[in-house]
């Protein structure tokens, strides 16, 4: 008999398939104790086993490239952090088998995480990964991750671990269900870089029984099981409907009566280019530099490595525009040489910008760098600060970039709510604002991006976000200067329908999307996205929010 059951749609299109479930997690090992005298073989095992883990995500994150590269080598980085190996040889030498160790001394770790700040505990999921791969090795049972099939299927599983979402096979996944997770995870995110259908935070996705057939709509989260051939036949109707639309839509982002919204991509560096640049992408909306860092958080790059990466994207958009947002560190994102390690908080401490200025010769290479990477090249390059504050934030960035030399335009990241409330005058100092739609909620209501708990809340519907992009908007048009967005926002066509209509001028996502946002566009008018916004901005939940936009522009 046909169910339904309904998550958060995070990545377009339809998927129909069997059911595979993700391999199971790896169970907790005999808590025995050892003799003393195999306590030095134990921490050789146990050292031997962190490093493959270490050596394996790396692999897989050189293998995917991009944005996942960063997300894998943050995770290596996890699983050979030296207090948690400290602890692991701690436990050894009282007694306990390399296995057990490992097993306690992230348990130990993973409770900090969770009462380290919600920010952070969003970690918890990537830190379980990285436990079950070093515990399975000792074990030496099969690492847990995606099932082997020669069939496409659809993968369900309780979260997904980077390590297997980054080299998921597009041609044998359809599309995928979560338990958890939320709209702007790392799940999310890399699935929308795939382009394959997902749905997050789904009560209930694991006790959907292995082999039966789903029916996934990544666009509104709803998850059909056992469809029957009705449902199947509208479903495949509707999915080739909206293949041909997006066939059909070529060129510039525009409304249809002309009003122009360009179409620009987030990348994570030069390995995201081609599929930016085959997508049709009139520039990059969002550069992430962090994945330079990331490469070795001992120290930073020196200025010569950063120049040749930076290069190999802005040669990509001759006559493009390319934003760079300068290094995002802290809270997820710990490099040793820059960030505290003592912070009882650290997504509400000295992160982005805030550690940048107390750092300034880490900003005033990487600004250097980038003046010179320009050098010649006709690209409008624009540079811009993560977690600006309020003026004086805006004016140190500024100052700090004339005094690299750098000729570009100056911004500013609306990532806190102070940002879009006090819009007009941090444009007294920048060029531009740029909304980096997932901090900003996660900022705005308390609610960490990461936990499928309070997914409702990172929903991007949410009527008090968007009364910030429009607040934001509103003060830039006024000052006669840009405001886009760079968040996971921009890659729901409808949204970016409604973000259009609040006068938003630019629009940036992963490359998957912009077909499906410039198709989406090219069929309203200005006017009916600016009465899509209001009907959205006029509801009190996100759900309806949506229902009231879709409404407005399908002339209900």
């Amino acid at each position: 008999m046909e169910t339904t059951l309904r998550g958060v749609g995070v990545s377009h299109g339809v998927a129909i398939g069997e059911v595979r479930h993700m391999g199971t997690a790896v169970l907790e090992p005999p808590a025995k104790q050892i003799p003393a005298e195999e306590a030095e073989r134990e921490q050789g095992r146990a050292r031997q086993a962190v490093e493959a883990v270490a050596a394996d995500l790396n692999a897989r994150g050189n293998l995917a490239g991009g944005e996942a590269q960063a997300v894998l080598e943050a995770q290596a980085l996890m699983a050979q952090d030296p207090e948690l190996i400290a602890d692991v040889e701690r436990r050894i030498v009282v007694g306990s088998s390399a296995e057990r160790a490992v097993y306690d001394a992230f348990a130990s770790y993973r409770a900090l995480l969770a009462g380290a700040g919600e920010y952070l505990a969003g970690r918890v999921a990537d830190l379980d990964d990285v436990r079950n791969r070093i515990v399975a090795r000792l074990l030496g049972v099969p690492m847990p991750g995606v099932p082997d099939s020669d069939e496409p299927y659809v993968l369900i599983a309780r979260d997904l671990a980077p390590a297997d979402t980054a080299l998921l096979d597009p041609s044998l996944v359809l599309g995928f269900v979560t338990e958890e997770g939320g709209p702007t995870s790392h799940s999310a995110i890399l699935a929308r870089a795939l382009g394959v259908p997902a749905v997050v935070a789904l009560p209930g996705a694991g006790e959907i029984t292995e082999g039966t057939v789903v029916a996934v709509d990544g666009s509104t989260g709803e998850v059909f099981v056992d469809p029957g051939a009705e449902k199947r036949a509208v479903m495949e109707a509707a999915a080739a409907e909206r293949r041909a639309a997006l066939s059909a839509s070529t060129g510039p982002g525009a409304t249809s009566d002309g009003h122009k919204v360009p179409l620009l991509a987030n990348i994570g560096g030069p390995a995201d280019v081609p599929a930016a640049v085959e997508a049709g992408a009139e520039g990059v909306g969002l550069f992430r530099t962090e994945f330079l860092f990331l490469d070795d958080s001992a120290e930073a790059p020196s200025q010569e490595k950063q120049i040749v990466a930076y290069r190999q994207v802005l040669e990509a958009f001759p006559e493009g525009r390319v934003v760079v947002r300068v290094l995002d560190a802290g809270a997820d994102k710990p490099l040793a040489f820059l960030t505290p390690a003592d912070e009882p908080n650290p997504a509400l401490g000295v992160r982005g910008l805030r550690s940048l200025l107390e750092h300034p010769e880490v900003l005033r290479t990487q600004l250097t760098a980038l003046a010179k990477a320009a050098e010649g090249l006709p690209v409008y390059l624009e540079v811009m600060a993560p977690m600006v504050a309020d003026r004086v934030d805006a004016k140190a960035f500024a100052d700090a970039c004339r005094a690299a030399g750098l000729r570009a335009k100056f911004g500013a990241m609306v990532e806190i709510p102070s940002a879009a409330l006090r819009a007009r005058s941090i444009l007294q100092e920048v060029e531009f604002l740029s909304l980096g739609t997932n901090d900003l909620a996660q900022y705005t209501f308390a609610a960490d991006r990461q936990v499928g708990a309070v997914a409702r809340l990172q929903d991007p519907w949410q009527p008090a976000l968007l009364d910030l992009v429009a607040l934001s908007a509103e003060g830039a048009k006024a000052e006669g200067k840009s405001c886009g967005v760079c968040g996971e926002a921009a890659a729901d066509p409808l949204l970016a329908c409604v973000l259009t209509g609040l006068g938003v001028t630019s629009l940036s996502m992963g490359a998957a999307s912009i077909p499906y946002v410039r198709a989406a566009l090219a069929t309203y008018t200005l006017a009916q996205c600016e009465r899509a916004a209001s009907a959205a901005r006029a509801a009190d939940t996100a759900e309806d929010a949506r229902s009231a936009a879709r409404a407005v522009l399908s002339g209900e």
